[in-house]
């Protein structure tokens, strides 16, 4: 009931908001509007009214009165099948001029905040913020370029998307409808993209100097040169040590005890991204030359920057008439969010996964613990040396210069021929990133795409080479997506889960393009475990995601003290309901920790839903041409996701085999 009283209220909301500046078209106007267009094309008759009626929600007073939206319409709307075709490849040459130079005016912008160029200014911030195309779309209403558009490319619903067929031109003008369909003005966007920056700068310096930390014995265990980002780093360092016996295990608990002090807020200021201090997590103790310091609590910045993020998408959504987490699963995602939940919580539920935990209990030799989602031995590299590997990977990447150099190389190790593996390779670029990683994409012909991974001084260590394999895989895809697509408006996937699954296939072949083969006789079973593993973790944090946003509608008044509790209860609550049957312990907060909460909203299921993805291109990939078929099917472009996975694989998008597949491993 409460949720049905926010969404009425929110609507409310979004009514009061749409009646300011909206031109009030009468419904007689716009169906003698519809009648006219009709009498000269009368085959038409869907798309004219679905058109007029489109243009008539997105008027404004500013764009004239009802006797200008009837002359707009009649003398705009495109008759002709061969001149509106004509109109369509001109808009998409326009677009994709317009896309191309604003994502290269971003890339110029937010260069110092992404790369490793030294340190830090507020000025690096303020342009990091700014959206030049911030505007755009109330330039083009404004000279009625949206309206043009919106009335003879209209948007079409997910239904009659899918009946499309293959009827390729039907699904460009399609993708067309999709971008005139609502009016947020310039300053609104702004401003979330001035708070999703500012989210973003907190999360990519958000470094802990791990040789500054004491066990409780008062001792230093990690090299005292390491500097770990959180989350992603801190839960590479855990899955790093399964296999380094007593001393792993230590610190691994101690990798823990920080994840638990920053979900709690309890994370004293002075030992965020500095090594001025030490640091003794299990006491949460502070000190400086021997002597005990009083830290101060971070609390609760961290949560104030998610609830930042809220209140931005809040203001956003009075002009769509939807919230956040509508435009994020039925519009980007195209899935519904309760279809989603409901996948996640049959995958979640499955009693196989205890039969899991106990055979990860066994091969540890102890019970599990919290940080044991990210259990990582039954991958080949888990039984490998990192400092070998570190060795191999920094001698072969020392920077990213030797990187980039190296591309056509690795795919050609996947398969691919020497002339597409330079074809792809040289639409790419590598630069190191001051994060984590991440992959940019380029958004015109004769733009490259940007692979971005940490190389520290000394060369690229393991953990950078794996995250870059994995951008990698991200940028084959936005080559391929852009350059081979048949129409600009397809170019792209159906949403980020599906770009996330080939890069999940990439990076699962990491070591095999180091040359290193997996000899185990039981690698196929272990591959099925890893990946099951790998969706029982990622399924739990995404779950949590779309909870905490459920709950900031369902209060959108609270501080960020009382999201911060909010968190912790519905962490444990998941934990409780998914997990613990499994680990045998409760209330744990561990799903908290997951930085992509603050700085990507809503993200998270994308990585869940790539899984399950690259779980069936790689069963449909077994024993293909590798090269040849990944072109094919992402040549696609941006269809819809059910339409996308049957016409790559010929099935439905499912977590049916991936249980299946568990099922039968445990069987044998």
């Amino acid at each position: 009931m409460r949720k049905q009283v926010v969404r009425i209220c929110m609507l409310l909301a979004c009514a009061f908001g749409f009646m300011q500046g909206q031109a009030s078209i009468q419904p007689s106007i716009v169906k003698a509007t519809i009648d006219e267009l009709i009498a000269k094309d009368a085959k038409n008759q869907a798309g004219i009214t679905k058109g007029v009626e489109q243009v008539a929600r997105l008027w404004q007073t500013s764009d004239g009165d009802e006797q200008a939206f009837q002359t707009f319409c009649r003398e705009n709307y495109l008759s002709d099948p061969a001149e509106k075709d004509q109109v369509f490849l001109k808009i998409s040459e326009y677009l994709e001029g317009i896309n191309g130079n604003f994502n290269e005016m971003v890339l110029c912008l937010q260069r110092n905040l992404n790369l490793d160029t030294g340190p830090l200014h507020a000025i690096d911030e303020k342009f990091g913020s700014y959206s030049p195309s911030s505007h755009l779309m109330d330039d083009l209403y404004a000279n009625k370029i949206g309206f043009i558009i919106a009335l003879n490319f209209p948007q079409l619903t997910l239904k009659e998307k899918e009946a499309l067929g293959n009827d390729r031109k039907a699904w460009a003008y399609a993708r067309l409808g999709d971008m005139f369909t609502e009016r947020i003005p310039a300053e609104v966007k702004q401003a979330a993209a001035d708070t999703e920056s500012d989210a973003d700068i907190y999360i990519a310096d958000y470094n802990i100097y791990m040789g500054h930390l004491l066990t409780p014995k008062g001792k230093t265990i990690f090299p005292s040169d390491m500097r770990l980002l959180c989350h992603w780093n801190l839960r590479d360092e855990i899955k790093a040590n399964y296999n380094k016996g007593k001393e792993g295990l230590e610190k691994q608990r101690m990798v823990y005890e920080i994840m638990k002090r920053i979900i709690s807020q309890e994370i004293p200021k002075e030992v965020i991204n500095s090594d001025r201090y030490e640091w003794n997590p299990y006491a949460n103790t502070l000190s400086q030359a021997g002597n005990e310091l009083e830290g101060t609590p971070e609390s609760p910045a961290r949560y104030q920057k998610m609830l930042n993020n809220f209140n931005a998408m809040q203001r956003i959504d009075k002009y769509t008439g939807n919230t956040y987490i509508d435009r994020k699963f039925t519009e980007d995602m195209e899935i519904d969010v309760n279809d989603v939940e409901a996948l996640f919580d049959q995958f979640l539920s499955a009693p196989e996964l205890k039969e899991v935990g106990k055979i990860i209990s066994k091969r540890l030799g102890r019970k599990l613990e919290a940080y044991d989602i990210w259990y990582d031995g039954f991958k080949a590299r888990s039984n490998l040396d990192e400092n070998k590997l570190n060795e191999q990977t920094r001698t072969l990447y020392p920077d990213a210069v030797t990187m980039e150099k190296k591309l056509p190389e690795i795919l050609q190790k996947l398969g691919f021929s020497p002339d597409r593996a330079q074809y792809l390779a040289d639409k790419i670029a590598v630069d190191p990133a001051r994060g984590s990683g991440h992959a940019w994409g380029a958004s015109m012909k004769g733009q490259r795409s940007r692979l971005r991974t940490r190389i520290p001084s000394q060369g690229m260590d393991y953990k950078g080479y794996n995250i870059a394999i994995h951008e990698f895989g991200h940028n084959v895809e936005q080559t391929i997506s852009l350059y081979d697509v048949d129409y600009y408006m397809l170019n792209g996937v159906p949403n980020t889960a599906f770009t996330e699954a080939l890069a999940f296939v990439f990076q699962k072949r990491d070591l095999e393009l180091l040359g290193i083969k997996d000899e185990n006789p039981e690698k196929e079973k272990m591959d099925i475990l890893d990946k099951i593993w790998s969706m029982y973790e990622i399924c739990g944090v995404s779950m949590l995601d779309i909870s905490v946003w459920k709950w900031m509608y369902a209060h959108p008044n609270a501080t960020a003290g009382e999201l911060q509790e909010a968190v912790i209860r519905l962490s444990k609550e998941i934990w409780n309901k998914y997990y613990a049957p499994v680990f045998g312990v409760k209330d744990e907060t561990v799903l908290a920790i997951y930085s992509h909460m603050i700085g990507y909203p809503l993200y998270l299921s994308a990585y869940a839903f790539g899984q399950i993805i690259e779980f069936q291109l790689e069963n449909y990939l077994n024993g293909k041409d590798f090269a040849n078929e990944v072109s094919r099917i992402f040549k696609q472009g941006r269809l819809t996701p059910n339409v996308w996975i049957k016409q790559a694989t010929g099935n439905d998008l499912t977590v049916d085999p991936m249980l299946e597949a568990l099922r039968k491993v445990l069987k044998d």
